[in-house]
């Protein structure tokens, strides 16, 4: 459970820095090497990793505090905090006041991030007059922008909304999006799709 929800926290704001990243080299050209060094990538990367694993920590420690009294079987695929919190006997509110805080920052802010920054890039593509660099740089970004939205969105439907039956009962789907869906095509659209990661995969083939 910590290990799976420091990922994903992480993941948030890493996916908010990419962009970040995107939105200065499409629109701040001129300004990105001296806005994107070295130094604040590895600021931005360890900030992601450090709050989310704190986040967690926190977390576990108060699902840790509960009293399990009645079946240890959880209703779900993986050993996810939900569930895993609906099985004590105790009184669970400050777990669910907590999870739902951590939620909530983790997940619409770097959202809000994301979608402000893709909203400037689309604006700046929708001037390049060239229709085939409109289309390479629409293409590269719709397809970045469906999968941080599956991602955040579902996220935000299993932790930060209110919780009703069809809402419940869906859980489950809406959590294979954010383990397994948007890890499995994240090489498709971060590498696969760069020029440098082709050549030496082409390279490869022609060796073999």
């Amino acid at each position: 459970m910590y290990f799976f929800g420091s990922l994903a926290a992480a993941e948030c704001y890493l996916l908010a820095a990419m962009s970040y990243d995107r939105y200065l080299a499409i629109c701040k050209p001129l300004h990105y090497a001296t806005c994107m060094t070295g130094r604040f990538c590895l600021q931005l990367t360890a900030g992601s990793w450090i709050s989310a694993l704190l986040a967690m920590s926190i977390i576990v420690w108060f699902v840790s505090q509960l009293t399990f009294c009645g079946p240890n079987e959880i209703d779900h695929f993986f050993c996810e905090l939900t569930p895993v919190v609906k099985l004590s006997c105790s009184d669970t509110n400050v777990v669910e006041f907590v999870t739902f805080l951590f939620a909530y920052f983790f997940t619409l802010p770097p959202f809000l991030l994301t979608i402000i920054s893709y909203v400037l890039i689309i604006a700046t593509i929708l001037r390049i007059s060239s229709i085939t660099g409109k289309q390479k740089a629409f293409s590269t970004c719709s397809s970045h922008l469906i999968v941080v939205t599956i991602f955040y969105g579902t996220l935000i439907i299993v932790y930060v909304l209110p919780k009703n039956n069809i809402l419940r009962d869906l859980n489950k789907l809406f959590s294979v999006f954010y383990t397994v869906l948007t890890p499995m095509v994240n090489p498709l659209i971060y590498s696969l799709r760069n020029k440098d990661v082709k050549q030496a995969l082409k390279k490869y083939a022609t060796v073999s």
